[in-house]
């Protein structure tokens, strides 16, 4: 009997989980991927996913069922292809390109009866008004007929040890009730439980629907935090209070902006598309964004008042941050805020030096001197701010010997740590 072939285009934080599973379940799987060096390094067995450790991608390629690869070649004959290309924001408006040469690189090797499912986060409409026309001008084949076609949103949460692929609810949905069972009867296979929809463009707002939550709550919160502080009252202890409440409240902390794949764009692929068809604003996702945007600046302002206080002027300072990457424990840079800090404090005349265990060195900002984190690296700083706050730091360390801690992140105590 002839093993299923799965084709994954875009190798990274979405792409490689999806591929690795889908091998452990009994596919042969072809992991497609523009990066010719990423190509290359998994090929090797070289995982730069944290969730995919090395051991797990070598257990892969010796069983021969993954095989990453640059050439849409060897597509050929697949019976599933997922789509899980990077969606970003170009001056505001989104940028599809590379669903686009995803969905015409593939359309030669669309064959009756196979199954292409959109994984990349988009606005509604994008399925079916962009994507299926490429497929079927490609193939010389009509989707529903031919071959079917399905979104499913992406539900990765990087570093996240209880919530994984398998465990996670997956939408499905498709472009019509047999492209539905075909995507579901897929998911099935790797997922613990599918949630189907009635159509792609619900389960394309769906995706948007969840990370404009957060969005907007995280700005909610992060403005808080910054009126608190003028009114001189500790956000985080009243934030910890109203999460007693065991009804109506769910916690969420302040910090020095939002980053990654979703944060900074998917609400902003909303407001795009409800401005361009509806032609009206929306005024929340808008002031979000707004809030957010500002947080590393507001931190840049805060570690300089704070040395003002101290005697020592920013400008010349020597400051020591911990974590660039946009979240705990992974080293995803992608819109990481801690970008912005850096910038904002060396246009304030800083000397920036930053302790980052898990992203890749040419990932990180230029102009930062990339050190560990030791007793003399912290006695020498006239700062430490606390950017990204990683399990591994030994934050003890830092209240031991700093002489002044800016702490966005509420793991730092002590006579010498101010909190956001």
């Amino acid at each position: 009997m002839r093993t299923e072939k799965l084709v994954v285009i875009g190798q990274g934080y979405v792409g490689l989980p999806l591929a690795m599973r889908a091998v452990e379940t009994g596919m042969d799987v072809v992991g497609l991927d523009v990066d010719a060096d990423r190509v290359k390094r998994l090929a090797a067995g070289e995982s730069f996913v944290e969730d995919i450790p090395d051991e797990r991608l070598g257990r892969a390629l010796a069983g021969g069922r993954y095989r990453p690869s640059t050439d849409y070649a060897d597509a050929r004959d697949f019976d599933v292809c997922v789509i899980t290309v990077p969606t970003p924001l170009r001056d505001g408006a989104p940028d599809l390109s590379y669903v686009e040469h995803a969905g015409r690189s593939i359309g030669p090797y669309v064959r009756p009866g196979c199954t292409v499912v959109l994984e990349s986060t988009t606005y509604p409409g994008t399925t079916e008004e962009l994507l299926r026309p490429l497929l079927e001008s490609a193939s010389g084949l009509r989707s529903p007929g031919d071959f079917h076609l399905g979104y499913s949103p992406e539900r990765i949460d990087p570093g996240n040890p209880t919530w994984r692929l398998e465990n996670t609810p997956k939408v499905v949905s498709g472009v019509d009730e047999q492209a539905l069972h075909r995507v579901d009867d897929f998911y099935r296979r790797l997922v613990q439980r599918t949630v189907p929809v009635d159509s792609t463009r619900v389960a394309e707002l769906t995706k948007l629907i969840e990370n404009t939550f957060r969005q907007v709550n995280i700005a909610l919160i992060n403005e808080l935090a910054v009126v608190s502080h003028h009114l001189g009252i500790d956000v985080w202890q009243a934030i910890d209070a109203a999460d007693s409440k065991p009804f109506g409240f769910m916690s969420f902390r302040p910090g020095p902006g939002v980053g990654g794949h979703c944060l900074p764009i998917d609400p902003c692929y909303l407001s795009w598309q409800v401005k361009r068809t509806l032609g009206r604003r929306f005024r929340f996702i808008e002031l979000a964004d707004d809030v957010n945007h500002q947080m590393p600046e507001h931190v840049a302002h805060r570690v300089m008042t704070g040395l003002n206080r101290l005697g020592r002027p920013i400008n010349g300072a020597r400051l020591l941050l911990l974590g660039l990457a946009y979240k705990r424990n992974t080293g995803d840079m992608r819109d990481s805020p801690a970008v912005d800090v850096v910038r904002h404090l060396r246009a304030l005349g800083a000397e920036v030096r930053a302790v980052e265990p898990y992203a890749q060195p040419e990932q990180l900002p230029a102009g930062v001197v990339v050190v560990d984190l030791t007793e003399r690296e912290v006695t020498e700083a006239d700062a430490v701010v606390v950017v990204t706050d990683h399990d591994c730091f030994d934050y003890d360390l830092v209240t031991r010997h700093a002489r002044y801690v800016f702490d966005s992140r509420d793991r730092c105590r002590g006579p010498v740590v101010e909190r956001l």
